[in-house]
């Protein structure tokens, strides 16, 4: 029985790679559970294959666990699909999403075909696996664990109180017109008590020191 042996490259993730041989008779879904056995991923999420050009642009599309749209379509079934109905060429190539709620895109190119099979092996079967695999679902984000340990920030008041930039302009001219207003209100109060007190007029002073004004 004839091999294929396909290298598996996430589109993403450059120096992650598997390469897995398969029985030339095995379906669809053997290939796709033997890529997540490689990666430690759980298969069990709807999934496609999709026969690709040179240039991995998806043309006919083989599915797993389909949704409705799909099975209304009648997307042939990767349980049911041989990989040998679709080993055109040499290098075929096919695209791979898996997971559509949260996917990875896999390039799947065929590498070589070996014509005898491995005694005592069981395939699919992984022969080679450089890197590691992301994680299958990612770092998951918590809005409300990020505002907890976010530190305290000043209080913004233009923001706070919801105010534009043209009111914070208008804000600003206030301010800067109650400021004059003090500044002014203190000098006329100094004047004030300077008058009071009678050491506000320069020139009654000058008068009592003019000659000739009789002291008795």
């Amino acid at each position: 029985m004839a091999l294929y042996r396909f290298r598996v490259t996430f589109e993403d993730y450059d120096d992650v790679s598997r390469d897995i041989d398969v029985k030339s008779n095995q379906t669809f879904e053997d290939l796709h559970k033997a890529i997540h056995q490689s990666t430690g991923y759980n298969p069990e999420y709807p999934s496609s294959f999709y026969i690709s050009n040179d240039q991995w642009m998806k043309g006919e599309e083989i599915t797993y666990m389909p949704n409705q749209k799909r099975i209304d379509r009648k997307i042939p079934l990767m349980e049911k699909i041989k990989l040998s109905s679709f080993i055109d060429d040499p290098h075929q190539k096919f695209y791979y999403t898996f997971n559509f709620d949260r996917p990875f895109d896999f390039h799947v190119e065929l590498m070589k075909i070996i014509l005898d099979e491995a005694p005592g092996t069981t395939y699919p079967a992984v022969v080679r696996s450089v890197g590691e695999a992301p994680k299958q679902f990612g770092n998951v984000f918590n809005p409300a664990a990020a505002v907890a340990d976010a530190p305290d920030e000043d209080f913004d008041f233009l923001h706070e109180m919801a105010y534009n930039p043209e009111d914070a302009e208008d804000f600003s001219e206030v301010t800067d017109t109650g400021i004059d207003d003090v500044e002014e209100k203190k000098v006329d109060d100094e004047e004030e008590e300077e008058d009071e007190f009678g050491f506000g007029d320069d020139e009654e002073f000058e008068d009592e020191d003019k000659p000739g004004r009789d002291d008795y």
